[in-house]
């Protein structure tokens, strides 16, 4: 009976662990940067996920920088990843993307921000999506209206603000900056924004994380905001369409602009591609907006002098980057410095927050000195 149980069991260890030995040991036609996968499918993204402080660099990526050097491999939610703090390699992705390197997220992040949106499209479809984008948060735009817009909405909340014995800038922010976006996107009132708002929270953790619907998690908190998110679009574009039959198709927003381009028969825009593309915007305005807005409150109380000049947001963006990191699928093999080798399918992740602090680029560079940009101009 011991006999037969070993021969049974025997095949299924050395099967386990010949799996995770090519865990541990990808396959590669060059060589890998240095550093571990962790474990099995879980990798290394408990310890990614760790408490990680607004400002400095990630303990998750400072402690690996010390040990592999800037560029090194990991494990994220069962994807093999390479991530780099090195400027020439972060350069290099930059100026190859759309070539070697396609903007990229996790499944979560895919199946969160829409299997249509703006990710998910590469060559001239990004480009023309990009382009709409730009259209309406553009420098043209910007000067022309966006800004007037802000500085109404910012002076209304600051009066609120002022009026109440405690305010939670973070949470503040938030309701501000998408009452905006929502106003500017979708034509929303401050009530539908803050309904709007509701259905956003948590997104951020749930977007680096395993797609497992099961209540409970993150992921599947945020499927449920993303499904209430998108039938207010939708309800937000049935709107418009029976106003545009009565009032005529002049743009006013850029609801309107979408709509426009959806009615040309040559677009690639459909009615599904427009609405994950204005879900994710409002997101981006939701989370990293208010983000660097809370910061930039934050930074101006420490050092009230600067309140003199207000030279803040690029040194506010440079100390408390909020973007972990900025995902790429790697299309085919592709070498980069050091001579290692990315296969393809793997991803890379830009980690923008090691350059802003490297202390050959900015002198002491953990020092919030705004002053610094003048000297960089005139340069």
């Amino acid at each position: 009976m011991a006999i037969l149980l070993l021969y049974l069991v025997a095949p299924l260890v050395v099967a386990a662990a010949l799996w995770v030995y090519r865990w541990r040991n990808p396959k590669c036609n060059g060589v890998l940067p240095p550093g571990s996968m962790g474990l099995p499918l879980i990798g290394e993204t408990f310890e990614y996920f760790s408490a990680q402080p607004l400002e400095g660099i990630p303990p998750f990526i400072a402690k690996r920088m010390a040990r592999y050097g800037p560029v090194f491999r990991t494990s994220l939610v069962g994807q093999p990843v390479v991530m780099s703090t090195d400027q020439e390699v972060n350069q290099y992705i930059f100026q190859q993307e759309g070539k070697i390197f396609q903007a990229w997220y996790t499944q979560s992040g895919f199946r969160i921000t829409g299997e249509k949106g703006l990710p998910v499209h590469a060559g001239n479809s990004h480009k023309y999506l990009r382009n709409l984008i730009r259209d309406i948060v553009g420098l043209e735009n910007l000067k022309e209206e966006l800004v007037h817009e802000m500085d109404r909405i910012t002076r209304k909340h600051l009066s609120r603000w002022a009026h109440s014995h405690q305010v939670d800038v973070k949470d503040a922010a938030e309701i501000m900056v998408l009452e905006l976006g929502a106003k500017k996107f979708l034509g929303l009132e401050e009530g539908k924004a803050l309904e709007l708002r509701e259905n956003y929270k948590n997104f951020k953790d749930a977007l680096i994380s395993f797609p497992l619907n099961i209540p409970g998690t993150a992921f599947h908190h945020a499927m449920q905001g993303r499904e209430r998110a998108i039938k207010m679009i939708r309800s937000a574009f049935d709107a418009r369409r029976s106003s545009r039959s009565i009032n005529g198709d002049d743009e006013h927003d850029f609801l309107d602009k979408l709509m426009k381009e959806m009615e040309d028969e040559d677009a690639i825009l459909t009615r599904e591609v427009a609405t994950d593309v204005l879900f994710l915007l409002l997101f981006a305005a939701f989370e990293t907006t208010s983000t660097t807005i809370a910061m930039a409150l934050h930074f101006l109380r420490q050092h009230p002098d600067v309140l003199q000049q207000l030279k803040v947001i690029n040194e506010t963006v440079r100390l408390a980057d909020n973007v972990p990191g900025m995902f790429r699928k790697v299309m085919q093999d592709v070498k980069i410095k050091g001579g290692y080798t990315i296969p393809a399918g793997w991803t890379i992740v830009v980690c923008p927050c090691v350059t802003h602090l490297n202390p050959n680029e900015y002198e002491d560079p953990y020092v919030f000195n705004p002053w610094r940009w003048q000297v960089r101009r005139k340069l």
